[in-house]
């Protein structure tokens, strides 16, 4: 088995429905999560280049997409999923893992952010740096929320006003907050030298 996980181009807009299919199955599976997706829109994303496809030669094997809010203030990786027979090979986190420098290559000002309820993405989100924050730190744009409406805990989010579901919400620096943090880190020596800087 040889998967090729890359950028999408206007070539892979025929996966489109099958990705679709793919999402709402893993959703139904689960119980919970967003479980549709519009071929349409995933397309659109395929067009421009703001998603990352795996393929095992002509065969579907993951899929995930970026989308940006507050005119660029965040940007999510949204609708990873891996087909059920490359499941526990990894190809989540290597999915992400591209998905994630797409959206800081694409929006290095913005905060990348996501909200899940699988163990499994909260493990490879912190190895990307991402945390644990309140819903209050993510982007407040109504159109992100209402796409949480067809998930089957709308109801527990709309209840609490929004402010916690089911989901984790989680958070990583944007490329630009991470290099001036990391700019301000002093290399570790032997002697002590007085500086501003702190380490976090």
């Amino acid at each position: 088995m040889s998967i090729c996980i890359e950028v999408t181009t206007p070539a892979h807009a025929r996966f489109a429905e099958a990705i679709c299919a793919l999402i709402e199955d893993s959703a139904r599976a689960r119980g919970t999560g967003i479980a549709r997706r519009d071929p349409a829109y995933i397309r659109k994303k395929i067009i421009e280049g703001k998603a990352v496809i795996a393929l095992d030669g002509d065969q579907l094997a993951g899929f995930c997409y970026i989308e940006t809010w507050e005119h660029g203030r965040y940007v999510a990786n949204s609708g990873l999923v891996v087909a059920p027979e490359y499941r526990r090979q990894g190809l989540a986190k290597a999915i992400k893992q591209k998905a994630f420098a797409l959206a800081r290559s694409l929006y290095p000002e913005a905060r990348v952010f996501g909200i899940t309820t699988s163990l499994a993405v909260m493990k490879i989100n912190t190895e990307l740096g991402y945390r644990p924050v309140t819903f209050s730190e993510l982007t407040q744009d109504d159109a992100f929320w209402e796409g949480c409406s067809s998930c089957p805990n709308y109801d527990i989010l709309q209840r609490n006003q929004r402010r916690m579901c089911l989901c984790t919400g989680m958070l990583a620096p944007s490329a630009v907050e991470e290099a001036a943090a990391k700019k301000q880190q002093v290399p570790a020596t032997d002697s002590f030298t007085p500086t501003n800087s702190s380490h976090e």
